[in-house]
């Protein structure tokens, strides 16, 4: 096929899709109330290939969200409850031996494990150690699942949201840098408005059944991963992006004065990455074909809150990255056109 024709079904797929999201997003409404940035982040992740931390206090809905989420698109989904003595064989599975009846040998069976669906919910991911952490982790970043020398190929798509409550920290095991560094995006689920409260409380104090119509399917959203990966960024933004990661880095020269004032470690090149792919995904989910640096700037919280690490002086004040990559929007400018004259 050749490009143009490829880009022409491209931007008619695109449009289509931004129809289709609002379609979606009704559907996931008919469950949660509100949300709306929430709702947008996951399905730019999911769309750009990704997976994401989800951090709130219980009771904000958010297995609900997921498990609406992987309904209305046609996925499988499981959640895995972490627990102190959960094993990595607890999620991606395990060998069994089996007797064949009629001939009395035995030989080893692979039963799968919860990790083998479209869609997991890692609950509490905290709460168990490192080592069974690092085999989902495994598995996020390759799709396979290895097991007596064996290498299962997990199904496509493949999304993992990991929970964590930010309020108790007792009997946990943080996530280490490094591993945090593989979650695309660090989404905050905050309480509701006062009017969303009422609203939930009103839906949720009595019986009522909801219907809720499949709007992609598996399919769709690789044929949309595909085309996250097509869509074309101009260097003025993918500078911006590349900018905006930098000056978080203390010792870089670019940094303000503020970032090395208050941090002691900033956001590595996989933030650029991120940036850019989830630029692309929420260009297309609003049935744009082209990325701007608005898109950048709409996502940097999220890519970045988890890649850029305070230092005593940050906790001192009472600053949070949050507070620091708010600063940075202000600070970094986008290139301009001098800017290139110049560098040609």
């Amino acid at each position: 096929m050749a490009d143009a024709d490829r880009r022409a079904e491209d931007i008619e797929a695109v449009e289509k899709l931004g129809k289709a999201r609002d379609i979606l997003v009704n559907e996931i409404h008919k469950v949660i109330i509100g949300q709306d940035e929430v709702i947008e982040q996951l399905l730019c992740c999911l769309f750009a290939r990704g997976h994401a931390l989800m951090i709130g206090v219980p009771g904000l809905a958010k297995t609900l969200m997921i498990s609406t989420l992987a309904g209305i698109l046609k996925l499988d989904f499981h959640r895995i409850q972490f627990t102190p003595d959960l094993m990595p064989s607890d999620i991606t599975g395990t060998e069994i031996i089996e007797e064949d009846q009629a001939t009395g040998k035995r030989s080893f069976r692979f039963v799968k494990g919860p990790i083998f669906a479209n869609i997991i919910l890692a609950d509490e991911i905290n709460r168990t150690p490192p080592k069974t952490q690092a085999a989902l982790l495994q598995s996020m970043q390759e799709y396979q699942v290895s097991s007596a020398g064996v290498i299962y190929d997990l199904d496509l798509p493949f999304f993992v949201l990991a929970t964590q409550n930010p309020i108790e920290q007792e009997g946990t095991y943080p996530l280490p840098e490094a591993q945090l560094d593989r979650f695309m995006f660090s989404i905050i689920v905050d309480y509701p408005s006062r009017d969303e409260e009422r609203e939930i409380v009103k839906a949720t104090t009595y019986d009522a059944d909801v219907d809720l119509q499949p709007v992609l399917r598996g399919s769709d959203i690789l044929a949309i991963q595909k085309i996250v990966r097509r869509v074309p960024v101009s260097d003025h933004v993918i500078d911006y992006a590349v900018n905006l990661v930098r000056a978080t880095r203390p010792r870089d020269p670019t940094a303000p004065q503020f970032a090395k004032d208050w941090l002691s470690w900033g956001a590595g090149p996989r933030a650029c990455q991120y940036l850019i792919l989830g630029a692309k995904a929420r260009a297309i989910i609003n049935g744009r074909y082209n990325v701007s640096c608005n898109d950048i700037r709409h996502l940097a919280i999220p890519v970045m809150r988890h890649r850029i690490f305070t230092n005593f002086n940050a906790d001192a004040e009472g600053v949070d990255a949050e507070d620091i990559i708010n600063e940075l929007l202000k600070t970094v400018p986008e290139p301009s056109e001098a800017d290139y004259a110049a560098a040609s």
